[in-house]
């Protein structure tokens, strides 16, 4: 019967956690037939100024200061660090798991045994105790939610509802039940940082020994934030992204940087120095020199932006989480210098 109910979990979990995040904000309004409160119970909404929240998996997202733009990716850890692929977080008042179990054992797919044993452990023919009514308001059902892309690890949380009573900590052998450090590596996976294709000069295409010019705006390379919360409890942290270099790979061994690292560090909020009239004889802070012609095709230029982590929550808790990247390719063309002969 483990299997039954476990096969029945997962399928449940696949289910709800499949639905899109981004529905409107009066989809989920109410609830369904059975009172669910549960994964699929995920609101959208926007305030006068048009910054959207999220809540999604027992935990809220304010994205008001995230990046925007169409070409605003994800950060990829720079080591084997992921965050969380669940985690655990207030889930159902006594109300709501009633309606959400009821039906489920009157149903019966789960075999009387299991209902029955389910049914004692909440105590469910008690009408004014069972399902921890008496603490109405005091206290909340948790269980596990999963990160809806599914990573390894996403069926670990397999431990069924257990209650908290407000104000206290879950059980210490709960493992990812929600902290402000759980909250801040779930926030880290929503942050969205801007494209990172240089500008280049010359721009359209180089020659062969002369030094390229590369640069970010730094308009756009500006700290960009992610808050996770979960009101019920009054936890919350903040994530924050800052630049901090540029990394060129040119796209052929036949290619000099500048820097030799290829790495161009972040100065006074911008990344390379545009190139001005006059600059000519010198040597780009940020840039490429390209050795040899790339022919009648291209070389695929890659600029990878770091971006430092750091985070604060609640309760004056915070640190530092591991560096992310985010990169793009840009085709450069690479003519050789024309001479003439006399």
């Amino acid at each position: 019967m483990p299997a039954v109910r476990n096969s029945a979990r997962i399928f449940t979990v696949l289910t709800l956690a499949c639905v899109s995040l981004f529905a409107s904000h009066a989809a989920f309004a109410g609830r369904g037939s059975n009172g669910n409160a549960n994964e699929s119970e995920q609101t959208a909404n926007a305030d006068d100024k048009g910054n959207l929240s999220v809540q999604v998996g027992g935990v809220k997202f304010d994205y008001s200061k995230n990046g925007t733009g169409d070409k605003a990716g994800a950060l990829v850890s720079s080591t084997s660090w992921s965050p969380p692929p669940c985690w655990y977080a207030p889930m159902f008042t006594p109300e709501q798991l009633q309606n959400y179990l009821e039906p489920i054992w009157e149903a019966g797919s789960t075999g009387y045994e299991w209902d029955a044993k389910q049914r004692e452990k909440y105590d469910a023919d008690d009408e004014k105790k069972g399902f921890n009514k008496d603490k109405s308001g005091k206290g909340y059902w948790w269980g596990s939610y999963v990160d809806r892309s599914f990573p390894p690890g996403w069926d670990s949380c397999t431990k069924d509802y257990f209650w908290v009573d407000t104000g206290d900590a879950p059980p210490a052998d709960v493992e990812n039940a929600i902290t402000p450090e759980i909250l801040a590596e779930l926030a880290y996976a929503q942050i969205r940082v801007p494209g990172t294709e240089v500008t280049l000069a010359p721009a359209e295409e180089t020659k062969v020994n002369l030094p390229t010019w590369a640069w970010l705006d730094g308009a756009e390379f500006k700290p960009v934030s992610v808050t996770a919360s979960v009101p019920v409890l009054g936890m919350n942290a903040t994530a924050t992204a800052e630049p901090v270099s540029l990394e060129i790979k040119a796209g052929t061994p036949d290619a000099e940087t500048y820097p030799a690292s290829g790495v161009c560090e972040i100065n006074d909020g911008r990344i390379g120095e545009k190139y001005e009239k006059g600059n000519a004889d010198r040597t780009p802070p940020c840039g490429v020199k390209y050795l040899r012609s790339s022919g009648d095709g291209t070389f695929p230029l890659q600029a990878t932006v770091t971006w430092e982590i750091h985070w604060t929550g609640s309760g004056g808790a915070g640190g530092d989480l591991p560096d992310g990247q985010f990169g793009a390719t840009q085709d450069v063309t690479v003519q050789e210098i024309q001479a003439i002969n006399r």
